[in-house]
């Protein structure tokens, strides 16, 4: 069984761009070659995507690989299979990585036990309940990200789906 999914780099230092590919070619078995252009959000950095195909869990595999550096920002999603729920992870240097499942059309599931606990949390008044549901659904790496989601001037720009 295999899925595919998309690596997005929203940010790296040149230097790096070398490193995430060899990272990407280790998870995936295959020579990478990604197609880096400037990233207009942070100038000094690169972004580049990639589509991928492979076994239920390359995404972690590949969220896993990227995640020790710190001036990377970036996200791998993966799509649903006969025998897995899809994944999207999303990291940056200032919140670290964000991992959620998520179903045929992309919304995010929540497992009951962390809104659970994300409720006891708010009723022993550790942490406001939007707060705690924000971080469930990822809005902090949204907000942090989507400067840099946009593809910019010249970027290859790949539809993936086209919803009717």
């Amino acid at each position: 069984m295999t899925t595919r999914g998309v690596l997005f780099v929203h940010s790296a230092p040149r230097a790096l761009c070398p490193h995430v590919e060899w990272a990407v070619a280790g998870v995936l078995g295959v020579r990478v070659s990604l197609d880096w252009i400037r990233q207009p959000a942070s100038p000094g950095t690169w972004r580049a995507e990639f589509s991928w195909q492979g076994e239920p869990g390359t995404a972690s595999k590949l969220a896993s690989a990227l995640r020790g550096w710190h001036l990377l920002r970036f996200e791998v999603t993966s799509e649903p299979c006969a025998t897995s729920e899809g994944e999207r992870y999303s990291s940056t240097p200032e919140l670290g990585i964000f991992h959620a499942v998520t179903g045929i059309h992309g919304d995010i599931l929540i497992p009951e036990d962390r809104l659970r606990a994300a409720l006891l949390r708010a009723e022993r008044g550790e942490t406001e309940l939007e707060t705690e549901l924000a971080r469930l659904l990822g809005k902090p790496w949204d907000d942090e990200l989507e400067p840099f989601r946009y593809a910019g001037e010249g970027a290859p720009v790949r539809w993936l789906h086209q919803v009717v």
